[in-house]
């Protein structure tokens, strides 16, 4: 039985588009829909990688849908701001490393990622490529043509499935420069692939990438993954995602992060933990939100 159902959910995950992307796109339409004083990130684009039929039912069922996001709060107590600092902390590294010179942006597993069409300074000279599953990325690409009359932005789209092809290989086919200054982004990524993937993934980057190049991500402990963590949030989160046929393959505890990224040829290693980025985003209005202190984030140095 075990066994039917693992088969099951890999039938769910290389068969259709992401469920996990659309609830990613959801998080960051509910917070772009605040005022602009309160919100803490703003993606215009994320309401159109939503079932239109979930818009809907908000529009004519407010309070049940209300309701619903409360049930989901007390499910996940603080995650949802967790992934929407995320999505802000992600978005201020990339505009901070676009200052300091980059010249190649490399978003794996993008899921509905819409960097590449929001900030304005990837429009102009920095090569975009947006590796993912191809059919969440075919859908996209739909989407994205649906959305823009035109598509004039500098995305080169490469279909892989990070657990079963080689990324070095679809990339550099692709185009992809291993001598210039690149940033990749692992958002929402790490959890769902298993350890050989993400390592396999570190060392091509540590060896495919030109001086200066950084990667960020971030990550569950391996209590959440393995089912031992304590806090019944943690429990929740596995066995949620579980069910929507993406379950969890890979977390890290804070204390080993260092050791694990310079094993694999990284320097410059920093952390941002749930404390840090409450203190960074969280003011005013938002003062008393509660985030979930078993996401953090990392980035570091090749």
């Amino acid at each position: 039985m075990e066994n039917k159902i693992k088969k099951d959910l890999q039938k769910i995950k290389t068969e259709s588009p992401s469920k996990m992307a659309e609830g990613m796109a959801m998080h960051r339409f509910v917070e772009s829909s605040k005022d602009e004083k309160e919100r803490i990130c703003y993606d215009p684009y994320a309401i159109y990688f939503i079932s239109p039929h979930i818009i809907e039912f908000g529009k004519k069922h407010p309070e049940e849908a209300k309701s619903k996001v409360e049930q989901m709060e007390k499910l996940f107590p603080g995650l949802s701001s967790s992934i929407i600092a995320r999505v802000r902390y992600f978005d201020d590294y990339v505009k901070k490393y676009i200052e300091n010179g980059l010249e190649q942006l490399v978003i794996l597993g993008a899921g509905y990622d819409t960097r590449a069409y929001r900030i304005e300074e990837l429009k102009e000279n920095i090569k975009v490529f947006e590796v993912d599953h191809p059919n969440t990325q075919s859908f996209k690409i739909e989407k994205i043509r649906e959305i823009f009359a035109s598509n004039s932005f500098n995305v080169t789209y490469v279909p892989v499935d990070i657990e079963t092809q080689q990324l070095d290989q679809q990339l550099l086919k692709n185009g992809y420069n291993p001598t210039k200054r690149t940033l990749f982004v692992l958002e929402g990524l790490t959890m769902y692939i298993t350890q050989e993937s993400f390592e396999n993934t570190l060392t091509f980057i540590s060896k495919e990438s030109g001086v200066g190049s950084s990667i960020i991500f971030d990550y569950y402990p391996k209590s959440v993954i393995d089912g031992t963590c304590k806090q019944e949030i943690g429990k929740n989160i596995r066995n949620f995602v579980i069910q929507q046929g993406e379950p969890l393959q890979f977390g890290i505890e804070d204390d080993k992060i260092e050791k694990f990224l310079t094993n694999h040829g990284f320097k410059d290693i920093q952390v941002m933990g749930s404390k840090d980025y409450k203190n960074t985003y969280f003011h005013g209005k938002n003062e008393n939100r509660k985030v979930c202190d078993l996401l953090s984030f990392a980035h570091a140095v090749v």
